[in-house]
């Protein structure tokens, strides 16, 4: 069996040898699809035996699909994870013994996914952990044609894995606040499409049967997008700070919590607000303001 592990970098020096010694005895192959890295990412990846594929970066979705193109036809299953993330060794051992097991109709795995944030192992909010499907048999899954939030989808039966990979990114504070405004443009871009629909829409979204995340995406697109545009976030941010108890979390996880709960998602609001302004006072249309203010081409 020939399990393969996708990694998409840019810049990774820092984090790249921790995920790639997470995988160590699970994965037949490591491949590294790099957008044109700065740093001594690809040495690094060479170094410990990763095969290196580089292509421009667009989004995560198309750079990930790409990179399945890139994989060796005699591969089994693919398995997704991000430079700052780590196997458990929990759920490493539940690959190795356990996804050898699975039936034929088996075409993809869930596991838990959990974030540290400052240091700390966020546990409270309602937030994690989040249930992400990383595991799938070569050919039968893809990402889905998002921005933003992109999801693994697959058609056939899924199994679960207890065990869980931990997202740890060691960058600063001013890093991640400049990364969640790009998300930000992209999130808005998803928002927007929603309403215009300028591009076809890709979605996990599923309220009745679905995992965890096709639940959570069929909130967010049928009840949290039709909110007023400012106070959706502020509620947002009442819920998981005050309702699902992420005061619990301390320092780091007020932070965490104002940040990615209320913060982030009150910026991609007054980004689409722009957005529409722009539409209104320019004359022009919403691809045609998404690329101008946002400066994302779509």
């Amino acid at each position: 069996m020939k399990l393969t592990a996708v990694i998409l970098t840019f810049n990774e020096a820092q984090h790249l040898p921790r995920c790639i010694a997470s995988l160590d005895g699970i994965v037949s192959q490591v491949v590294v699809a790099d957008c044109h890295s700065t740093d001594s990412t690809l040495e690094i990846a060479r170094r410990h035996g990763a095969r290196v594929v580089q292509r421009a970066w667009i989004n995560h979705a198309s750079q990930f699909n790409w990179a399945l193109t890139q994989l060796d036809p005699d591969t089994d299953w693919v398995l997704r994870i991000d430079a700052d993330e780590v196997l458990t060794p929990e759920l490493a051992s539940q690959i190795r013994v356990k996804l050898p097991e699975l039936g034929p109709e088996v075409e993809g795995v869930y596991w838990g996914r959990r974030m540290t944030f400052q240091g700390r192992l966020i546990r409270h909010g309602g937030v994690f952990p989040i249930r992400v499907l990383r595991l799938f048999r070569y050919g039968k899954g893809q990402c889905e044609n998002r921005w933003m939030d992109e999801h693994i989808k697959v058609d056939g039966a899924t199994a679960d894995f207890s065990g869980e990979m931990i997202d740890d990114n060691l960058n600063s504070l001013t890093w991640w606040t400049e990364k969640h405004n790009r998300y930000a443009s992209r999130e808005a871009v998803d928002l927007l499409n929603l309403e215009y629909k300028f591009m076809p829409h890709d979605s996990v979204a599923k309220l009745r049967g679905g995992q965890q995340a096709g639940v959570k995406r069929w909130i967010k697109e049928r009840v949290y997008s039709r909110l007023p545009g400012g106070v959706r976030a502020f509620v947002y941010f009442v819920y998981r700070y005050v309702l699902r108890l992420g005061f619990l979390d301390g320092r780091e996880g007020t932070a965490f919590h104002f940040l990615q709960g209320f913060w982030y998602r009150y910026l991609v609001d007054a980004k689409i607000a722009e957005v529409k302004r722009h539409m209104r006072d320019r004359r022009v249309g919403v691809v045609e303001a998404i690329e101008q203010v946002l400066e994302v081409k779509v």
